[in-house]
């Protein structure tokens, strides 16, 4: 305390502390950045612009840690323009007033500014119509940082004036470059084995940020020797995945999921499954789906799969977690190996277009029930023959309204039981066709 009483007497100021090691490692040029080459490269649409001198509205569309803000900067930096930030989250209307007023009289005195606006997807439809006068007239350039969709979440208008540019994930061979650029500025390296190294790269889950903070965490620790992964992953929280039940992340992984038992691959399936109940979803929410895949993509090739969800589905309310995930892990599996038919899905679709097109046409009368004389009067029912009575229990009558062209809807796949099913359809074709002549002749 005596130290601290005669630095402030004497007039010293206190040392300022320490940088955090994620601001000292960032990039002072865009070929520091680690990463992006898709973007930054050559030939790639940044690179491109900056060779050409014209600079256009841009959104960053990608995950947290991937150079979004830091990249902004840099191109402000590079296209000499004034560089103001803001975030959707803590701005305002009024604010909003206050950094294109500022920035028109800045172009007034023949300086431009670029505008980075972090997490865009938060402002409104009315807000993010605010930006759209002064991107046109030259007062700002906006570039847009988001998490999520640009096409469900930013205006059309406002994306019609900007490029989005999709900012990928860190792989674990740039994740090692940070750590290594880590390294050289701390002037030793990560108390870590090779396994321990690993975990950690793994634990940043492709978040450039995320990895420079963990490093801070190791290097902080006084230890006598390189760390085992054991080690490591006790004295580290491991980083939650990535995963937002309502955001883009939800929505790719179910299709993943999808797509993986559809494409009869099990080991996909389930490794999808798995992250998803890793990120938080709701069993539930998976039960329903898993049943959807069995409807959709399954059908009558395989009739037991859709039960086999259900009384999975059903195992899970009565087991709870974690037990009752398994059940829906073996649904999983068991639609993944299943034979795969769609029949069913377009049948129905196209039997939907039909009836929206055949309007209010009535059934043909002889199939029409007649439980009064009235009715009878009118005819309906007459004629109907009761299949039961029929050679080989079939009419071969016609069920389609009267001057309808008979409709072909369900068309079923040579694989599982409807192999069986398509046999039976070709069997009463041909007795139909058979019944048609008799009727004919």
């Amino acid at each position: 305390m005596a130290d601290l009483f005669d630095s402030a007497a004497s007039g010293q100021p206190a040392a300022a502390p320490p940088r955090p090691l994620a601001d000292r490692l960032r990039p002072a040029r865009l070929d520091e950045v680690i990463g992006q080459e898709q973007v930054l490269g050559p030939d790639a649409p940044l690179g491109a612009m900056l060779e050409a001198g014209s600079l256009s509205s841009l959104v960053f569309w990608g995950p947290p840690g991937v150079g979004k803000t830091t990249i902004a900067r840099l191109l402000a930096d590079q296209t000499d323009l004034h560089f103001v930030q803001i975030s959707a989250i803590f701005t305002g209307v009024p604010d909003l007033r206050k950094v294109f007023e500022a920035a028109r009289m800045r172009r007034q005195n023949g300086k431009g500014t670029l505008l980075f606006v972090d997490e865009i997807h938060r402002f409104n439809k009315a807000q993010q119509d605010g930006f759209l006068p002064y991107m046109e007239d030259g007062t700002i350039l906006l570039v847009g940082a988001t998490t999520e969709n640009p096409s469900f979440e930013l205006n059309a208008a406002l994306l019609s004036r900007a490029q989005v540019l999709i900012l990928r994930r860190l792989e674990a061979s740039d994740l090692e470059r940070l750590a290594q650029r880590a390294e050289a500025d701390v002037g030793r390296p990560l108390p870590l084995d090779p396994s321990a190294r690993a975990a950690l790269i793994e634990m940043a889950d492709g978040d450039g940020r995320a990895l420079l903070n963990l490093i801070e965490q190791v290097m902080a620790w006084k230890v006598p020797g390189p760390l085992t992964r054991e080690i490591l992953i006790t004295r580290l929280m491991k980083r939650a995945a990535k995963y937002d039940k309502s955001g883009d992340e939800h929505y790719n992984l179910i299709s993943a999921l999808h797509k993986s038992v559809r494409g009869s691959d099990p080991d996909a399936a389930l490794y999808w499954f798995a992250r998803m109940l890793a990120g938080g979803e709701d069993p539930r929410y998976l039960a329903r789906r898993i049943t959807r895949m069995a409807v959709e993509d399954i059908g009558l090739a395989d009739p037991q799969a859709q039960a086999i969800c259900l009384q999975a589905w059903d195992t899970y309310e009565r087991l709870g977690s974690p037990e009752g995930e398994l059940a829906l892990a073996q649904a999983v599996t068991y639609l993944a190996l299943a034979p795969k038919s769609n029949a069913g899905y377009t049948a129905f679709k196209a039997a939907q277009v039909a009836a929206r097109e055949a309007g209010s046409a009535p059934p043909p009368n002889h199939i029409l029930n007649a439980p009064t004389r009235l009715m009878k009067e009118q005819g309906f029912g007459e004629g109907y023959a009761y299949d039961h009575e029929a050679e080989d229990a079939f009419s071969g009558q016609n069920y389609f309204p009267d001057g309808m062209k008979r409709g072909s809807y369900y068309e079923p796949v040579d694989r599982g039981f409807e192999r069986d099913l398509k046999k039976r359809m070709s069997y009463f074709a041909g007795l139909r066709a058979k019944r048609d002549g008799q009727r004919h002749e």
